[in-house]
């Protein structure tokens, strides 16, 4: 397997390239892990490659708050000014300092 680094880490905030939503990363995984379901319910003609990483997001766009299982291949810095407003990024991080939150003690890996 090739080693690979992931270019975001915990606690960036991150855009997707195509779809309107947006949120801070909580986990990374250095490929693919989630089920066949959830890749296959993917459109083909869009679907990411699985070696590279894979970020799982607090996200939010204009109508609802959830958790995302984004590809890095379809991220990007967020460089709103706005602070994010989901609910559980209180639980797991520590107010937003300078475009990032730090998370706390007790949820650090």
């Amino acid at each position: 397997m090739k080693q690979r680094s992931a270019k975001f880490g915990i606690g960036d905030v991150v855009r997707h390239k195509f779809f309107p939503f947006r949120g801070v990363i909580f986990d990374v995984d250095p490929e693919f892990a989630n089920s066949e379901e959830w890749w296959n319910a993917i459109p083909a003609e869009v679907r990411p490659h699985k070696d590279q990483p894979f970020y799982h997001l607090l996200a939010e766009n204009s109508e609802t708050e959830y958790v995302a299982y984004v590809s890095e291949q379809n991220l990007e810095r967020d460089q709103s000014p706005e602070p994010l407003r989901n609910p559980q990024i209180q639980q797991i991080f520590e107010p937003q300092q300078t475009g990032r939150y730090k998370p706390k003690m007790n949820f650090a890996h």
